[in-house]
């Protein structure tokens, strides 16, 4: 049902429009769109994690994704999408306000926790919404597409590592 309401949500934004005279769909851009949002609260999430966390390996990961993603955003933002924060909490993986405001109190392996936990249930919510241009005409979108599903799967399998020996230790 979730995707049925963002596919709706979709076609209502875009106009209908199937191609743009930039070479990008309308899904192309409504995936920027809604995306972009999604990639400035991971980096947000990484940002606490800097700030927070003295897991060096927590540190290094929130590094990584914050480095991955920023680029990730202009790059999107080029296609000529704008963000649509407000419809960001509406998006597969994205933290509630209250999950974020958790985050931003806790400190030690509690916060590294709550990072991991977050972290690998937004990486899994983009993959989700990845899907949706995976096969896109615009060879730049399907590049980046399947860089993000990479690089995404990689980190959620490091998270998962990372939260057993939290648990383990």
């Amino acid at each position: 049902m979730k995707k049925v309401i963002l596919l709706f949500l979709a076609l209502l934004i875009t106009g209908c429009a199937s191609e743009s005279n930039s070479g990008y769909s309308s899904q192309d851009i409504m995936f920027a769109e809604m995306m972009i949002p999604h990639h400035q609260q991971a980096i947000e999430m990484s940002d606490l994690a800097l700030k927070n966390s003295t897991n060096p390996e927590v540190l290094a990961l929130a590094q990584q994704i914050k480095d991955a993603q920023s680029p990730e955003i202009e790059q999107m933002k080029s296609w000529g999408a704008s963000s649509m924060a407000h419809m960001g909490h509406m998006m597969d993986g994205m933290l509630s306000d209250e999950e974020m405001s958790d985050l931003a109190a806790a400190t030690g392996s509690r916060f590294d926790k709550l990072f991991l936990e977050g972290m690998i249930k937004h990486h899994e919510g983009a993959i989700d919404m990845v899907e949706m241009v995976i096969d896109s005409k615009n060879s730049e979108v399907a590049a980046l597409a399947k860089a993000i599903i990479e690089a995404q799967r990689k980190e959620i399998s490091k998270m998962k590592e990372l939260l057993s020996a939290l648990g383990n230790g």
